[in-house]
């Protein structure tokens, strides 16, 4: 097989359920629908930890975040220890990689991100959307200042920062750039911005698109209020609220505001790949690091939960004329297996360490994608940043099959356990019940074994039998 060029777009907290095609309604996605039609979409799709730099590391190693000793934000340096990243890996392969946005596989906070030993030749970083960043460090800032724009001004104005100096515009602007280049050898780019991630301020523009009294509203019921009251000393970033206190259907309007426009300037990227002639040799992928909650059951941000909304991401493939299309598979996946199947397509030999399987027997149609894996599993370890506050972080693990879901918080010594199949968004918690407590015990051994045989590293490559 031809080694096609990446064209890799990653969001940041969006949520599975927010593409049109894939069954919202509320949503208005038309570039990404047509992604969907002409391509795979993995419907059952989990992040590796509900939070962003252990789930970007993750991705970016192939390790859970437990593996790879980079379980939370905020984090100083990368571990020394941890594999060549897979930008690094396929650069070496003798492709040429480009990143643009957020990276975030340690700590941007107060400093600019050091650079690792990534192998991307082009990097254009851009962390948080303000401009409270020094020169030269923050490229979509000196973009933004280069056009006259104050941006953390423009946050606090009712306009809001305008399409032409956004964060996403300045993405495409930059990834148009890098594909219209000529280019002698395969590339991957990959495109990280920082939307949906909150706060929730679209342009006005598209705001008005979005009316809050035309939204569904969070996945909620009052008893989720006492049942969140058990996890009080659990991290979380807001506090358990109404729908009504959350101000969650506005939430929800911006949130999809913010993914309108995603949507309108992705269509940028991939009309650049159809004027120079590089849409048929490009394999075009849409994920993100993980969910957002947004108001479900009594939620809003992220944190220590594993609610389906905060762990479930969208993950879609096309490659006309190669790929299956309009197909969506409903096997359970790990971000994990996005990564490794990243490095078959470039034909980078997947490391004998690596956690993800490829996907690409099921993009290619050789392999049925109703059931890839036995479980899932996303983890949050002493995870605490900047925005929580009190006390050492939580300790926390799930553990998904395809039928039931359990939550273990170890440090509280609580769990949450959801029969998916006939309650899809996690309101029954059956921990307690009677007639669970057999199933319980038999998944709780299951999740301490995966997490045992998946996460322990025991140390040096072996040598000799003694």
């Amino acid at each position: 097989m031809t080694r096609p060029n990446i064209l890799w777009y990653c969001t940041d907290q969006q949520r599975f359920d927010t593409i049109r095609a894939l069954g919202n309604p509320h949503v208005r996605t038309p570039v990404i629908d047509g992604l969907v039609g002409q391509g795979v979409a993995f419907t059952h799709a989990y992040c590796q930890s509900p939070i962003c730099t252990p789930s970007r590391a993750s991705i970016m190693t192939g390790l859970y975040p437990s593996r790879v000793h980079n379980t939370r934000n905020g984090n100083d340096t990368f571990p020394a220890e941890a594999p060549p990243l897979i930008s690094k890996l396929i650069a070496d392969s003798r492709y040429h990689c480009g990143m643009i946005g957020k990276f975030h596989l340690v700590s941007a906070g107060h400093r600019p991100e050091p650079r690792l030993d990534d192998g991307f030749t082009d990097w254009w970083h851009s962390h948080a959307p303000r401009d409270d960043w020094p020169p030269g460090t923050h490229d979509y800032a000196d973009w933004a200042r280069a056009k006259g724009g104050d941006l953390n001004a423009l946050r606090e104005t009712e306009e809001r920062i305008p399409t032409e100096l956004h964060q996403t515009t300045w993405a495409s602007e930059r990834a148009i750039e890098f594909i219209s280049r000529d280019h002698s050898k395969p590339w991957l780019l990959n495109i990280n911005i920082y939307d949906p991630h909150p706060p929730f301020i679209p342009p006005k523009s598209y705001a008005d698109q979005f009316n809050a009294d035309d939204m569904p509203g969070p996945y909620f019921r009052e008893s989720d209020l006492a049942h969140q009251a058990k996890f009080a000393a659990v991290d979380f970033q807001d506090e358990v609220r109404t729908p009504e206190e959350h101000n969650a259907k506005d939430a929800q309007a911006k949130y999809y505001a913010m993914i309108a426009q995603i949507d309108d300037q992705f269509a940028r990227i991939l009309d650049c790949l159809d004027a120079t002639g590089q849409r048929d040799n490009t394999v075009i992928i849409f994920t993100s690091d993980h969910g957002e909650t947004l108001g479900d059951h009594g939620l809003m941000y992220k944190g220590c939960r594993f609610y389906e909304g905060l762990v479930r991401v969208p993950l879609i493939f096309s490659w006309p004329g190669h790929f299956q299309q309009n197909v969506q598979a409903d096997g359970l996946v790990e971000l994990l297996d996005m990564s490794a199947t990243i490095l078959d397509l470039c034909g980078v030999p997947i490391p004998d360490y690596f956690q993800g399987i490829s996907l690409l027997p099921v993009l290619t149609g050789e392999q049925n994608g109703d059931r890839l894996r036995h479980f899932v599993r996303s983890e949050y370890f002493e995870a605490l940043d900047p925005y929580f506050t009190g006390g050492l972080g939580s300790y926390a693990t799930m553990y998904r099959d395809e039928r039931f879901k359990l939550s273990l918080y170890h440090d509280q010594k609580l769990g949450e356990l959801y029969d998916l199949d006939v309650d899809p968004w996690e309101f029954d918690d059956l921990w307690d019940a009677p007639d669970w407590q057999a199933k319980k015990a038999e998944l709780v051994l299951e999740s301490f074994h995966s997490h045992v045989c998946l996460t322990t590293d025991v140390g040096t490559k072996r040598i000799a039998p003694m």
